[in-house]
């Protein structure tokens, strides 16, 4: 029972409640995560001690509101129904939004093993995806009224324990008020500007990064830096000597550069016969390459990719550049490394650029990216719309006018047998492709397809009776049941008269989860890429460690292409190739090659490690500085290009 009357008692109580609720919280995140975190128990003070300063955070911008309301609230006030009604209701809501953001950390951190990100931020945005998915997920009406229920609780214990009646009744004088909003407000004002996110990057372990932040202050950290400079926080070299080096790095015995120095348009050129078949890329969603039995699993859920990988190209040591769809989207379509903050398929002036559908548009090809869901989540429709591809995806918000430039086709009920939040089940998304493939074979125009899956993706709900593992029931489910539709493709594909001159590309977007001990975990960024029914090319094992953004200059030299290029992939297959990969989060901008990895991050930071693949360890090693200087100009050429238009058509 509070007996001292103060009329920031409640102001105190309830920042009280937040710190206690924030500790529950960490300490059930700490417990899940410690088997398989690394940490030890000397890393155990460090996080609660930068955690409690998070979460005094959190506490001082949820109160300092209602700090300055009891500043300026007149004493004949502060006991009328006016200020009980409000003072209620603000601390019922605030309360609310408080219970309901623990809950669905548990469910982020299920998903992502991380404190909210740029992800949680994407999910404001596209709500009618994310409640759809979480109500087929889980028991939506129980969580409601459990969130309702543990608010009435909490706030009934506040009244309880007479922070409310000594708020009411208090009689603290204004001089004492205007001295404690003011110290609450200093404090938060030194709060922004020597506490960020950063500071709990400082540990290499990934799981005390995130244990040590809080949600709420991580998700407004993401939604406040959703892009970064990178010549504002990053390590820079000199323009013209950062270009220069990405020229040589680019030049291949094939190749001839403009005469821009600032560019790195070139001309590729292949004396052979040029072989132009149809090209169909299936980009899988979450597919990591551990899934797939030549990668050591034995569950046997990927047999038909196991089968189909034995007939193609085979990239055995391919990594996906972000952790996001739409980085790989990226990836694949404009062959670039990551820049900070969000993917260009997100970002402004991100229209008539330079894309890997255009080469192929250039070429007389008919671009379209297909879609299970509706393209207007993450921005997909307008990206490729507003580059050269028609659209073919599952309409569900009535905009008249999607400000594309191109076609946009809607998949109609009639065509649908399974669909769950994020779109039609993968079955139905490839008979869409194989229709419209009929379609331009019998008009004779030769088509390129991007074609991006949803089944792989919690609630892992499809078609019942397809596989043998229960629908929603597990991600191995998900995954067998996205092979088995991939299988059925294959099949229906086969029996076409376009199937004898049309290559089929399975790579993942990124892996199931990037949750790892070190604060980039390589090993989950490894995916698998196979180039299928490819004419006049015997099956191979390719072995060379690559990126996401290699695939389509390796496609376009098997296929003897001659083309202007701004790509920053590489043929993987030439004699002189040097392989690498890019691995990045929204911050952490990886450079990889065989046995080293370079950091890149914001205040201008570099750290440089060794990697042994075998043990799937990284260790900190004295900086390599040829090395930095190659990952600094890969970056920085393509953040300048990206802002300075070099990237358009």
């Amino acid at each position: 029972m509070i007996t001292k009357k103060n009329r920031y008692a409640l102001l105190f109580g309830f920042g009280a409640l937040l710190l206690i609720l924030s500790f529950l919280v960490r300490t059930t995140l700490l417990i899940w995560a410690y088997p398989q975190s690394g940490l030890t128990i000397s890393d155990i003070p460090g996080i609660y001690l930068k955690g409690l300063v998070y979460d005094i955070g959190v506490a001082l911008f949820f109160t300092l509101g209602y700090s300055i309301y009891l500043l300026i609230l007149p004493a004949r006030l502060n006991n009328s129904v006016f200020n009980k009604v409000f003072t209620y209701t603000a601390v019922f809501l605030a309360t609310m939004i408080l219970v309901f953001s623990f809950f669905a950390e548990f469910t982020f951190w299920g998903e992502y093993s991380a404190r909210f990100d740029f992800i949680a931020v994407d999910y404001l945005i596209y709500t009618y995806e994310v409640i759809s998915n979480i109500n087929q997920s889980y028991p939506l009406p129980l969580l409601i009224g459990g969130v309702i229920i543990v608010t009435a609780l909490l706030v009934w214990g506040l009244n309880r324990l007479g922070f409310f009646r000594s708020s009411f009744q208090s009689k603290t004088p204004f001089g004492t008020r205007l001295l404690i909003t003011v110290c609450l407000l200093g404090i938060a004002v030194l709060h922004i500007f020597y506490i960020n996110n950063m500071w709990a990057e400082k540990s290499s372990n990934r799981y005390a990064q995130e244990l040590s932040k809080a949600g709420v202050y991580s998700f407004v950290s993401a939604y406040l830096n959703n892009e970064l400079a990178y010549d504002k926080y990053y390590l820079q070299e000199n323009e013209q000597a950062a270009f220069s080096l990405m020229r040589s790095e680019l030049t291949e015995a094939n190749s001839t550069f403009s005469q821009n120095n600032n560019s790195l348009l070139r001309q590729i050129t292949d004396t052979a016969t040029r072989i132009a078949p149809n090209v169909i890329m299936v980009t899988i969603e979450s597919f990591s390459a551990d899934f797939m039995e030549r990668f050591g699993n034995t569950q046997r859920i990927t047999p038909v990719l196991d089968s189909i990988a034995k007939q193609s190209v085979f990239f055995t040591n391919m990594y996906a550049t972000g952790t996001r769809t739409v980085r790989g989207m990226e990836a694949l379509s404009l062959a670039v490394p990551p820049t900070p903050g969000q993917s260009i398929v997100r970002r402004k002036k991100n229209e008539s650029l330079f894309t890997v559908g255009y080469i192929f548009k250039r070429a007389g090809y008919e671009p379209t990216f297909f879609y299970g869901g509706d393209g207007y989540f993450d921005n997909m429709n307008k990206y490729f719309g507003n580059n050269g591809y028609d659209i073919m995806d599952r309409l569900r918000h009535n905009l008249v006018d999607d400000h594309i430039t191109t076609v946009r086709k809607n998949i109609p009920d009639e065509a649908v047998q399974f669909e769950n939040a994020w779109g039609i089940c993968d079955e139905d998304i490839y008979e869409a492709v194989i229709k419209s493939a009929d379609q331009k074979y019998a008009d004779g125009k030769p088509f390129y397809d991007f074609v991006m899956t949803t089944s792989n993706h919690r609630p892992f709900t499809y078609p019942e009776k397809k596989i043998d593992i229960p629908s929603g029931s597990s991600r191995e489910g998900a995954v067998k049941y996205t092979d088995y539709a991939i299988g059925e493709f294959i099949k229906k594909a086969a029996t076409k008269p376009w199937f004898k001159n049309t290559v089929i590309i399975f790579v993942a977007d990124h892996c199931a989860s990037s949750a790892g001990k070190n604060e980039i975990e390589i090993s989950k960024y490894h995916i698998p890429c196979m180039i299928y029914n490819l004419p006049s090319t015997a099956p191979q094992e390719v072995d060379k460690m690559c990126s996401q953004i290699d695939l389509y200059p390796t496609l376009l030299n098997l296929l003897h292409w001659s083309y202007d290029s701004k790509l920053f992939g590489k043929n993987v297959l030439a004699a002189d190739y040097q392989p690498r990969a890019m691995v990045s989060t929204y911050q952490k901008l990886g450079y990889l090659v065989p046995g080293k990895f370079i950091i890149l991050s914001p205040q201008q930071k570099a750290e440089c490690y060794t990697w042994d693949a075998q043990k799937n360890e990284q260790h900190p090693a004295p900086m390599d500085s040829s090395l930095l200087k190659i990952s600094v100009a890969n970056y920085q050429t393509a953040y300048t290009l990206y802002k300075n238009d070099g990237m358009k058509q």
